[in-house]
């Protein structure tokens, strides 16, 4: 069964006029229930994460003070949302989702969180619209528990990886693939283990084309016995903030590349969201809800 981490917590509304689009935490869960794509059933509410797993990850004193509401006014405008407690609730839910989904795709294969896929958050400091980074915590979760020895994190999303590669700069244990915009945010880019930066309006072509070349490579070089998949839709070519050229059935191409590629070497895959900043709300829930609707396709 495919299980898909969602909470109503995800949803928490940020102040009016703010550019970031919460209501696809709701949309995608019910396009998909409408459509017949999934049931109830293949949802879960995700349990209360201990401290101890987020702190495999994070600074203590960097937590703390995510905890107390203590950031700076500077450290605030770098995450680029306004602190709340609320905020602080939703951030580890969302940890707590792409954890147990890693969990859950030991046993089937592949799971999902709606949410995730906070790739700007540092050990120490949050970026980007992220404030702690689930795939660090998720394969930090595996690698203590012994449920996995080698994990490759494939990072899709239209910006780098950044806080994902520093995490994991110095661990042999976690490969970092990040294939981004070249010239987009952040403008200063950590050295993932392979990072592939794209330029502007690349179109399905020549990425797929790139992407169908290097990861089939990765997986048999690495040898790989999870995969972290960040699966945003900001490279489409209607993203305010993407500056790439994909098309919503590019994009569908790229996301059954990976899962395909998982499926066939067996290697269980966790897929978390990422970014997506169309104008039109419906092309990011269309976009994401083709990740869900391929792995419910290819796997079930």
């Amino acid at each position: 069964m495919l299980k898909i981490a969602w909470s109503p917590v995800y949803c928490h509304p940020l102040p009016e006029g703010h550019r970031f689009p919460m209501e696809k935490y709701n949309l995608i869960p019910e396009q998909l229930l409408y459509e017949g794509t999934v049931m109830e059933s293949n949802f879960f509410t995700p349990e209360n994460l201990d401290d101890k797993w987020i702190l495999t990850t994070h600074s203590p004193y960097y937590f703390a003070k995510l905890k107390s509401l203590g950031l700076s006014k500077s450290e605030i405008r770098k995450t680029g949302f306004p602190l709340s407690q609320q905020l602080i609730e939703r951030e580890i839910h969302i940890m707590s989702g792409s954890v147990q989904a890693a969990v859950f795709a030991l046993e089937y294969g592949i799971a999902m969180n709606v949410a995730g896929g906070t790739h700007h958050a540092f050990a120490d400091r949050g970026e980007g619209f992220c404030l702690l980074n689930d795939i660090a915590i998720a394969s930090n979760y595996l690698l203590e528990n012994g449920l996995s020895k080698r994990i490759l994190v494939v990072d899709l999303d239209v910006h780098q990886g950044n806080g994902t590669a520093k995490i994991f700069e110095n661990n042999p244990s976690v490969f970092t693939f990040s294939m981004h915009g070249d010239s987009n945010y952040p403008l200063h880019k950590e050295t993932s283990d392979l990072d592939i930066g794209l330029p502007d309006k690349i179109d399905d072509f020549q990425y797929l084309k790139i992407l169908k070349e290097t990861l089939p490579k990765l997986i048999d070089s690495i040898e790989p016995e999870f995969i972290m998949y960040q699966s945003g839709v900001d490279v489409l070519d209607s993203d305010k903030l993407g500056r790439l050229g994909l098309s919503i059935a590019g994009c569908k191409e790229r996301d059954k590349t990976v899962l395909e590629s998982a499926k066939k070497h067996a290697i269980p895959i966790m897929c978390c969201m990422g970014g997506g900043y169309s104008e039109k709300l419906s092309l990011i829930v269309e976009a994401h809800a083709n990740t869900f609707r391929l792995a419910q396709d290819l796997y079930f």
